[in-house]
C-alpha cells in the first residue's frame, strides 16, 4: 500500500508530465523529490488541516496566508537547479515549508516573512525540527535582504504585480529569481527570470495560474492554463 508522502509524490510527477511542454521538465528532480520526502509537510500546517497534509493543493495557515499546492514548490525549486553550494533567499516565509525544502538542496537559506506572527512560529519551527541552515526574519520582502547578497537564487512565494528592482540587485551574474507575477487570488504568471553575466535579464514564462478562493471552505483552489513564451527584459 502506498504511503501518503509517496501518492503526494506521484500526483507531482502526474502534474509534471502534465506541464512539460512549458516547464521542460517532465520528470521530478531526483534530489527535489527526496527533499519533499524528507521534509514532513504536517509539521508546517495548523493542527485543524492535519488530515489534509499531504494533499496537492494550498492550504490556509492563518493570517490571510497559505502554504503552497506541493507541486508549485516542487517546480519553483527545481526551476532554481540548485547546487549544494549556493545561498537563497526566499521572500515570504509562511509556515516554513518551502523554506525547509529549499535547506536541503542548498548552503543557506535566507528566508523573509512579512507577517510578525508567522515569522515568529515559522523560526521556531525551524528550531525544533532541527533545520539549522535557515535564517530568518521579519520584514517587507521586496527589499530583500542586501546584508547576505548577492544570491545565487531568489524564490518568491506570494505574487507581485511586478518584479521587483532591489531582487535583481541582489541576485548573482547567472543566477534565477522565481516569481508569480499578477494579482493574489487572480491572474498570475510563473515567471523564471535569468540575470546573465552581461547584467541583461531574460524572462520565461511558465505557467499561468488562476487562483480562486472558496469561501465556503476557507481554502484555495488552484487552476492552471499552460502557457510559454520568452523575453529579454533589458
Amino acid at each position: 500500500m502506498k504511503t501518503e508522502i509517496q501518492r503526494l509524490l506521484d500526483e507531482i510527477e502526474s502534474e509534471y508530465k502534465y506541464t512539460s511542454g512549458m516547464t521542460g521538465k517532465d520528470t521530478l528532480d531526483p534530489k527535489v523529490k527526496a527533499a519533499i520526502a524528507n521534509v514532513p509537510r504536517d509539521k508546517f500546517i495548523p493542527k485543524s488541516y492535519i488530515d489534509s497534509a499531504f494533499y496537492n493543493g494550498p492550504l490556509p495557515i492563518g493570517h490571510g496566508q497559505t502554504i503552497s499546492q506541493p507541486y508549485m514548490v516542487a517546480i519553483m525549486t527545481d526551476l532554481l537547479e540548485l547546487e549544494a553550494d549556493d545561498v537563497i533567499l526566499e521572500i515570504g516565509t509562511g509556515s516554513g515549508y518551502q523554506a525547509a525544502i529549499l535547506s536541503q538542496l542548498c548552503k543557506q537559506v535566507y528566508t523573509i516573512e512579512y507577517v510578525p506572527a508567522l515569522a515568529d512560529a515559522a523560526k521556531a519551527r525551524f528550531e525544533k525540527l532541527g533545520y539549522d541552515n535557515i535564517e530568518s526574519k521579519t520584514g517587507n520582502g521586496f527589499d530583500g535582504w542586501p546584508e547576505h547578497a548577492p544570491y545565487d537564487g531568489i524564490i518568491v512565494t506570494a505574487a507581485a504585480r511586478q518584479i521587483p528592482g532591489p531582487l535583481i540587485e541582489q541576485l548573482k551574474p547567472g543566477g534565477c529569481l522565481g516569481i508569480p507575477v499578477g494579482e493574489p487570488y487572480f491572474y498570475q504568471e510563473l515567471t523564471l527570470v535569468k540575470k546573465m553575466k552581461m547584467e541583461n535579464l531574460i524572462s520565461k514564462i511558465f505557467l499561468v495560474l488562476l487562483l480562486f478562493r472558496f469561501r465556503e471552505s476557507g481554502r484555495n483552489r488552484l487552476v492552471t492554463f499552460y502557457s510559454s513564451s520568452q523575453r529579454s527584459l533589458t
